[in-house]
């Protein structure tokens, strides 16, 4: 049996990819499909495998500037021919569930967001100011047809699950199907280290619009105290001509300077509505405990014992979390056990049963070496 992986872009290994890297694991000889790939930017769990990309690839700017692809992008992923596979799993946050199979395959689909652009966070990426008038002008004209097409592609899926609750009812609402939760995992060893807290905030993220950096900039540029915000991504001159001296901005860290980071931290400020959110449980894999918006993926990660919620998107009211979170003692132990519930090996066991039980015996039996049981590990 032949199996095929798709996932939207590979230009960065973040959440995502590594959701991706574990599936990797399970399927070793699966060759993977992707839209565009920047070779060097991925875990060899992931670069190992046989890539095909787009006609996308053969432009030079497009593994900088690929989001400006997007009206491209669903024939684009519906170019690649699938004919030779007789189980596909897609990894989807844009297009990658919209793939075309054979028929007689069997398509599982991990949707860690539906197509986040056009649905609701349509106004974080193209709302007044973030792009010039003729570039949201053209979103608002295109966005019925990427509905459209995000819905109808739905039903190319035989199975879905979604990386949280939160996702699991956009998925309800938007496509009209029931959907598995299988929650992400962190990497919880290689974030332990001696705590030895300092005097600044973090926040790692990728700087894009919806992940409400500038709402927490413009909190630490009120009261002075120290941030450090590590990641890059188009929001990021624009969020440091905005900071004041006491906002350090950092390009993305190694996994193992990242750890360092987490350890010397106060708390980990996380601002933004997110699908599920791996990072927060890296910082309490490190025993850093979170300041988060309390909306989205993190109200099922963080708890009242590993961190605080902030109740609306204002400097106000993330300014009243901080003030809160100061007069409060956090147990890093308790950080650290919050995270060990969310590891790869349970994502794996979950990703496999579910497949188990969705796909059709003559398919499944016929695995055979294309696929690895969790229990292997």
């Amino acid at each position: 049996m032949k199996v095929a992986l798709v996932h939207d872009w590979l230009v960065s290994q973040r959440g995502g990819e590594n959701v991706l890297a574990a599936i990797c694991e399970l399927f070793p000889t699966a060759d993977l499909f992707t839209l565009v790939y920047k070779p060097g930017s991925v875990s060899k769990n992931i670069s190992n495998h046989k890539i095909y990309t787009s006609a996308l690839q053969k432009i030079p700017s497009a593994t900088r500037a690929y989001r400006h692809f997007l009206p491209l992008m669903p024939k684009l992923i519906e170019s690649f021919d699938l004919s030779a596979y007789d189980l596909v799993i897609s990894s989807s946050h844009c297009v990658a569930k919209g793939v075309i199979k054979k028929k007689g395959a069997f398509h599982f689909s991990y949707v860690h967001a539906p197509m986040r652009y056009m649905w609701d966070r349509f106004d974080e990426y193209f709302g007044h100011g973030k792009y010039s008038p003729p570039v949201r002008l053209a979103a608002r004209l295109l966005r019925p047809y990427l509905q459209k097409w995000d819905k109808k592609s739905a039903t190319r899926v035989d199975a879905f699950a979604s990386n949280s609750e939160f996702i699991a009812a956009k998925v309800k609402q938007y496509y009209g199907r029931d959907s598995q939760v299988i929650y992400p995992f962190c990497d919880f060893e290689a974030f332990q280290r001696p705590r030895e807290v300092g005097d600044a905030y973090v926040i790692v993220t990728a700087l894009v619009p919806y992940k409400r950096v500038d709402l927490a900039v413009e909190t630490f540029n009120l009261s002075g105290k120290k941030l450090i915000i590590v990641g890059d991504g188009p929001e990021l001159q624009r969020l440091k001509e905005l900071a004041k001296s006491n906002i350090q901005f950092l390009a993305p860290l190694s996994r193992e300077d990242l750890a360092g980071l987490y350890s010397k931290g106060k708390a980990l400020v996380f601002p933004g509505i997110e699908d599920f959110g791996i990072v927060p449980l890296e910082s309490m894999a490190a025993g850093m405990p979170v300041i988060a918006y309390g909306v989205g993926g993190a109200l099922e990660t963080v708890t009242e014992k590993t961190g605080l919620f902030f109740t609306e998107p204002t400097v106000k009211s993330l300014t009243k979390a901080i003030n809160q979170f100061e007069s409060k003692v956090f147990d890093e132990e308790e950080c650290r056990k919050r995270a060990l519930l969310f590891s790869k090996k349970k994502f794996q066991t979950e990703i496999w049963t579910a497949l188990e039980k969705n796909c059709p015996s003559k398919i499944w039996s016929s695995l055979g070496s294309a696929g690895i049981a969790p229990e292997s590990f």
